[in-house]
């Protein structure tokens, strides 16, 4: 396969010289994207901003915290998962070729699934720059003889990837249940991108999160240690470095609940007074109780997962669960795209 040092126009070119065997694609949204897509949302009503704001190079490490909480099962659930099963996976997914990965983060998930596959080159996908420069790093020097390409972009709209060829067969890895961030028809928009980027016949091996008791979720977003709730409020602390605004974090308190009627988690900032906040020049009111809504993570059962996966052009073809069914891994397959 021929992989070349392509981006989509207007895009930043590779850098080298970073560690042996990797080269870095920055696709990073600018500062003005960041000031229109922020502004439109504290505009709007309810006020929001996007979950992908939470992941600066502090709120990248906030995370990996949290994933070491004991409240917060997902990643343990998903790791104990690769690790049972993680040679099937790779039958499945095909050895030796071009694995793709959206939201990198943390690199202990992918250091299972790199060790199974061993593919040719790998292709990390991550907003975080910081982050991603750091893990893609940490990787080379476990797998020197892998080709990491890492591309920091928003895998949240369309971008080009940076290799050309035939695009069909490819693997990618989407872990963490982030899927669940999004809307289920923005979900459903997301997956049918990665169906044109693997191509027909490629497959797709998704982390996601299933339905559980209302105290298990809402303890897991809403720790005791208090370090999801840090995560959230340095959501604002960005805004304030980046954008000029004047957020009073103490001002702001992080709230967590699930909504079982829609399946989801929700995650908001509330106003403990009224006030007004400037950010970017532009004046936001805040009635006291008023939030801002954060994140959404919506929790799903198999089939409706599946359903959701068909509804993008996959076909299921396995699934793995742990033994109290609190997480599962599909592997999915292009049919159409």
């Amino acid at each position: 396969m021929n992989i070349a040092a392509t981006l989509a126009t207007g895009s930043r070119p590779p850098r080298s010289g970073i560690a042996p065997g990797v080269r870095f694609f920055d696709a990073h949204p600018t500062p003005d994207d960041l000031r229109a897509e922020v502004l439109a949302g504290l505009a709007a009503s309810p006020k929001r901003l996007s979950p992908k704001l939470f992941y600066d190079a502090r709120g990248s490490r906030l995370f990996d915290a949290i994933t070491e909480l004991p409240e917060y099962y997902p990643t343990r659930t998903e790791i104990g998962i690769l690790c049972d099963h993680g040679e099937e996976m790779a039958d499945l997914l095909g050895r030796g070729r071009v694995l793709l990965e959206l939201g990198s983060g943390s690199s202990l998930k992918i250091r299972i699934l790199l060790a199974a596959l061993e593919p040719e080159v790998y292709v990390p996908i991550d907003i975080s720059r910081d982050h991603l420069r750091a893990s893609a790093e940490s990787l080379a020097e476990h797998f020197p003889a892998l080709a990491i390409h890492a591309t920091c972009a928003d895998y949240s709209v369309p971008f080009e990837l940076p290799i050309e060829g035939d695009r069909e067969g490819l693997a990618a890895f989407f872990p963490g249940s982030s899927i669940g961030n999004f809307e289920p028809e923005e979900a459903r928009a997301l997956l049918q991108r990665v169906a044109v980027l693997v191509g027909i016949g490629g497959r797709l091996l998704v982390g996601v999160d299933l339905r559980k008791e209302r105290a298990v979720l809402e303890a897991a977003y809403d720790d005791a240690q208090g370090v999801t709730a840090a995560f959230n409020r340095n959501l604002l602390e960005r805004l304030n470095r980046e954008l000029e605004a004047d957020f009073d974090l103490d001002a702001f308190a992080h709230r967590a609940r699930y909504d079982a009627a829609l399946g989801r988690v929700e995650m908001h900032l509330e106003s403990l007074r009224e006030q007004t906040v400037t950010v970017a020049g532009q004046r936001f009111v805040f009635a006291a109780g008023e939030t801002i809504h954060t994140e959404n993570s919506y929790k799903y059962d198999i089939a409706g997962f599946h359903q959701l996966a068909a509804g993008a052009g996959f076909v299921p073809e396995r699934v793995w669960t742990d033994p109290h069914r609190l997480f599962s891994v599909h592997c999915l397959r292009v049919e159409a795209c």
